[in-house]
């Protein structure tokens, strides 16, 4: 009689209880495809894919991504996921076309090109985005790609340290390290233009 009363009194307290959250699920490839785009293309770009090739490799990411979306273990991490996905196929793409005796531009200034509704803003526009590559290819490659996800496409450190498969606390150290010479960087050019 006892272990029922206490069976009742745990059942009650089961059922009265918060349900707990339902774990993150993966969304359609279709809602995906419409979330990241923009993503996927921005990062493939900034990985040096030129304008030419720009829409193969994205649609080569893509494929990619539908073919191992059922391997996402952690559907929470799906940007950084979806990022080392990016990052695996440009590098294919690089390394296939210097195998063909292409020339790779890895570089960032390609991805800033951008033309604004009038002349002025994009005149502005373009120099910011111009100043704004020319520091950023200041940084090593490594320092670059870190502080481009987070500053640029707002990702997590972590998700950054995942998509990178480094440690977190190297991914915080290029961040940091970054930073620093993003500063100075854009500091040396600020008193150049005042010395003019």
């Amino acid at each position: 009689m006892v272990g029922r009363n206490s069976d009742a009194r745990a059942l009650a307290v089961l059922e009265t209880a918060e349900p707990d959250t339902a774990p993150a699920t993966v969304p359609s490839f279709q809602v995906l495809y419409t979330e990241y785009f923009d993503f996927v293309w921005a990062s493939a770009r900034r990985l040096g894919v030129d304008q030419h090739a720009i829409d193969d490799v994205v649609q080569e990411i893509f494929i990619v991504i539908h073919s191992k979306l059922h391997t996402l273990e952690q559907p929470a991490a799906l940007r950084s996921w979806i990022y080392s996905v990016v990052r695996r196929t440009v590098s294919n793409h690089h390394r296939s076309r210097r195998a063909r005796g292409g020339v790779s531009t890895i570089g960032v200034d390609s991805e800033f090109e951008s033309s604004e509704p009038t002349p002025l803003e994009a005149t502005q526009k373009n120099a910011d985005l111009e100043l704004l590559a020319k520091l950023l290819a200041e940084l090593d490659e490594p320092k670059r790609e870190v502080f481009a996800l987070v500053e640029l496409d707002e990702l997590t450190v972590p998700e950054v340290a995942e998509a990178l498969e480094i440690p977190l606390n190297t991914a915080y150290s290029r961040l940091r390290a970054a930073r620093v010479a993003f500063e100075a960087a854009l500091a040396r050019h600020e008193a150049r233009d005042k010395g003019r």
